[in-house]
């Protein structure tokens, strides 16, 4: 299970820190990642971790603003985002692949972002 928090209203400019914290079978993620889906578009990847490694991967969209970064000792993922946007408003979910890493087989129920101009 996977829940996300920390969403809110922010000014263009400000920063934000989400927070996604899973419960169950973490041992077996290869990776988290988070995505967002603006009303009337399409879901959209914003950043990812390896669940082992430290590896993390962006879209040049969020690139040099948003971190993904975890703590594995409370089994949470957090997505720092600066410099934010008034196209950043969006619903935000946290995703966990299955073992192998092949597919986002989980999902959160979301947290709303939305920035102001």
């Amino acid at each position: 299970q996977l829940v996300e928090s920390g969403g809110g209203l922010v000014q263009a400019g400000g920063s934000l820190r989400l927070s996604c914290a899973a419960s169950g079978r973490t041992f077996s993620v290869y990776s988290m990642g988070w995505f967002r889906q603006a009303p009337g578009k399409e879901r959209e990847f914003v950043g990812s971790i390896r669940w082992i490694r430290d590896s993390t991967y962006y879209p040049d969209s969020v690139k040099g603003r948003f971190t993904v970064s975890r703590d594995n000792s409370k089994n949470t993922m957090y997505l720092q985002m600066n410099e934010l946007k008034p196209e950043d408003t969006a619903v935000y979910y946290c995703a966990a692949t299955n073992s192998d890493g092949s597919r986002w087989s989980e999902w959160g129920q979301g947290t709303l972002v939305t920035v102001s101009s």
